[in-house]
């Protein structure tokens, strides 16, 4: 022990005179021999002078700045090597050592490199070029150190020649941690990359994002300075100002564990391996060096405080870096934790659910402004860097919101005011379509039924205005695809049946009242009621069957809207649709044209005039369809037809079977067989002459222009032959009357016209 203290008074006293390196030997800081020699590099001083000599020469000059944390760090290497040499654990080995002063200089340090592999037992200190190095044997073994992560990358690069271990105790630079780069090198301290993780989470956990950085200028300062950028540029942490101090201002960390290392050292050979698999224990903990040879300890989180105008470091908490945890071990601690995240280190305030940070490309990605969210869009979290789309589908979003909204599906339900309007005229329409019915029934026999084409033309009619107007109701209520389908072919093939058998009506009546030979001929040949009816109605199947079969009517969700969805059926083709609505619009025209010519007819029994009133309302309605329906949107579209469908039906039905209807009730004195002849017999003889008086003034006229004087014979020459005109005419509207007449006397319940 007294040997030791004369040793360490003898290494103070010469590092403390520091002289210029002359031999060698003076380069040495401390020396021991052994079997076993284990290499040290120290920054004992803090840096070397400069020559003052010009030209410069390549010499190792003098060291000045005594560091005297580091140079117990020295003492504590040869302190942990006397200790066991001086016990059993290597029995018949000693270890010696050769620690040098690399004065914080690479060139230094490079130099104790050389001598470290030269060649052991040999009397020349150099090192042997070889290109294999398998059984060359260097003096040192192992080499401990150095502090600083520049030099200690220097150093190993030269190491890695011959694969020498060497173990730093304070280098901590994250590249170190390359095996590729740097397979001999193991360290007693975790890796920068966990210093500056703990760092970034502390920050976080604090909830700051506007800090600055001071480092040093060598390679520990600037490496981790950039993992400490990108792990901070990752969790949104922005850095306010770079403060770059030179080296040699920076403070040493005091971390030495080479002596629990060294104490597991059981053999020469394969000394890197081993290192590598050394497990040891300190206070309850065990350590291992990793793959990247670094070592699974932590660290100590402290505070500096400035109590009584002194700076104190107080330990807050402890780092794990395999669990990214800080563990706080009292509750002084938390309470300065507490403390921390109270201090406000942000550029700007942090925008609240529903807005999100807007930044220009002149401001730091942590100075920004809050602005809402736009419609359809959300955030659910503090500082979002962009807002989410809502689904447009299937959800919306008001302005500045926090979450979607599901969207509501709307079509014309049944419980709407207008659904039950509109349903309440299609009910009163069905009890108008049976009263008629009824009436008609109990007044089967009366000239007015019977000039109507007959109860069974009349069923017909009504059995097709009823399913018009219960068409109305597939248009309301929740869409499916039967309803979608079955709404528009109701209608298009009643619809259709209905307008061809009122053609036939008109067409009889032309028929009936006709005095034009040619037009008789062509009208009787034309008038098949049962063939026209079921051809004209047969189209329109055709049509809707193609329809159903290539571009059936389906339910469709319609997105369109913002906040709703409109579900309603889709026509499939509008082609098709428009062929449907088309061929009803070409056989109500026909049959308006039919109607129109026959609108002078008998006043009482007179259908035709009541047909083109009829006609004329569904074109006004279903012109003025068109462009509503093209113009409407949402769940009203399927009430717009519905009203057209009404419009059409209503008109149709009153002023085709009212007029009858209010005769039959009101005006029965003229509903008799008796009241009927006699208006057909005046409407005949009215009408046979006139069509003498046109051919008496006809051959007047023609008499006027051959003969310049007529005599009284001429006059009654002429007169004579318009009555015999006029008699010809009548003759032959009483024949077609008595025909009527005789046919309908023992088929009563066969039309009369």
């Amino acid at each position: 022990m007294a040997l030791l203290i004369i040793l360490i008074t003898c290494f103070v006293i010469i590092l403390a005179t520091s002289h210029p390196c002359q031999t060698p030997d003076d380069f040495v800081a401390a020396t021991s021999p052994g079997h076993i020699i284990i290499g040290g590099l120290f920054a004992i001083h803090e840096k070397m002078l400069s020559s003052e000599d010009y030209p410069r020469r390549p010499q190792i000059q003098k060291c000045v700045g005594f560091e005297i944390s580091v140079f117990l760090q020295t003492l504590a290497m040869i302190h942990s090597i006397e200790m066991i040499n001086n016990s059993t654990l290597l029995s018949g080995v000693k270890l010696g050592y050769e620690i040098y002063d690399t004065c914080t200089e690479v060139t230094v340090a490079m130099a104790a490199a050389l001598r470290f592999l030269s060649k052991f037992n040999c009397s020349r200190e150099t090192v042997e070029f070889q290109c294999d190095y398998s059984s060359y044997v260097p003096r040192v073994k192992a080499v401990i150190g150095s502090g600083y992560s520049e030099i200690t990358m220097a150093v190993s690069r030269m190491l890695n020649l011959q694969l020498m271990p060497q173990v730093s105790y304070e280098s901590t630079a994250e590249i170190l941690s390359d095996k590729i780069r740097f397979p001999s090198f193991l360290r007693t301290v975790p890796s920068d990359f966990y210093q500056t993780k703990a760092m970034v989470h502390l920050i976080q956990k604090s909830g700051w994002n506007w800090i600055g950085i001071i480092t040093t200028d060598d390679d520990y300062g600037r490496l981790a300075l950039n993992a400490f950028a990108i792990q901070t540029a990752e969790k949104n942490v922005c850095i306010a100002f770079k403060e770059i101090l030179p080296a040699f201002f920076s403070d040493n960390t005091i971390d030495i564990r080479i002596n629990q290392t060294l104490e597991k050292i059981m053999a020469e050979a394969q000394l890197l391996d081993v290192l590598k698999n050394v497990t040891f224990t300190d206070g309850g903990s065990s350590f291992h060096f990793d793959a990247h040879g670094d070592l699974n300890t932590g660290y100590d989180v402290v505070i500096w405080k400035e109590i009584n105008g002194h700076m104190t470091v107080t330990k807050m908490a402890e780092y794990d870096l395999q669990n990214d945890v800080f563990i706080i071990t009292d509750q002084e601690a938390k309470n300065e934790f507490k403390y921390l995240q109270q201090i406000q280190s942000k550029c700007s305030l942090e925008c609240s659910p529903g807005q999100m940070k807007k930044t220009t490309r002149s401001q730091h990605i942590c100075c920004y402004e809050c602005v809402n969210c736009p419609e359809n869009h959300y955030s659910n979290q503090t500082d979002m860097d962009h807002c989410l789309l809502c689904n447009n589908e299937t959800h919306w979003a008001p302005v500045r919101s926090t979450t979607c909204f599901e969207k509501e599906v709307e079509y014309l339900n049944w419980n709407d005011s207008l659904a039950i309007l509109l349903l309440a005229l299609s009910l009163l329409g069905i009890i108008f379509v049976l009263a008629i019915g009824i009436i008609f029934t109990r007044n089967l026999n009366t000239p007015v039924v019977k000039s109507s084409g007959g109860l069974m033309v009349c069923y017909v009619i009504l059995l097709c205005h009823f399913l018009n107007f219960t068409s109305t109701g597939f248009f309301i209520g929740e869409p499916q695809d039967f309803t979608c389908k079955t709404r528009q072919t109701l209608f298009g093939v009643s619809f259709t049946l209905c307008i061809s058998c009122i053609l036939m009506k008109s067409l009889k009546i032309l028929l009936a009242f006709s005095f034009d030979p040619k037009l008789q001929n062509f009208l009787k040949c034309l008038y098949k009621p049962i063939p026209i009816i079921f051809t004209c109605t047969g189209i329109q199947v055709a049509i809707c069957t193609l329809w159903l079969i290539f571009a059936a009517p389906a339910v469709e969700e319609n997105i369109s809207l913002p906040r709703v969805i409109i579900l309603e059926c889709e026509e499939g083709s509008i082609l098709a649709f428009g062929t449907m609505l088309g061929y009803i619009a070409i056989l109500a025209f026909i049959c308006f044209i039919c109607a129109f010519k026959g609108r002078k007819l008998p006043e009482n029994y007179n259908e035709a005039k009541f047909i083109t009133f009829g006609m004329l309302i569904y074109f006004i309605a279903w012109i003025t369809f068109i462009p509503i329906y093209a113009t409407t949107f949402g769940k009203y579209l399927p009430a717009v037809e519905i009203i057209v469908i009404l419009i059409s039906n209503y008109g149709i039905l009153c002023c085709t079977f009212f007029p009858k209807c209010y005769v039959i009730i009101c005006k029965q004195e003229t509903n008799t067989k008796s009241a009927f002849l006699k208006t057909i017999y005046s409407y005949s003889s009215h009408s046979a002459d006139g069509l003498a008086m046109s051919h008496a003034s006809l051959d007047s006229i023609n008499s006027n222009i051959t003969v310049a004087n007529p005599s009284s014979s001429g006059k009654s020459a002429t007169w004579q032959k318009g009555k015999d005109l006029q008699a010809q005419a009548f003759a032959h509207l009483c024949r077609v009357n008595a025909t009527s007449i005789s046919k309908t006397l023992p088929r009563k319940r066969i039309s009369s016209i």
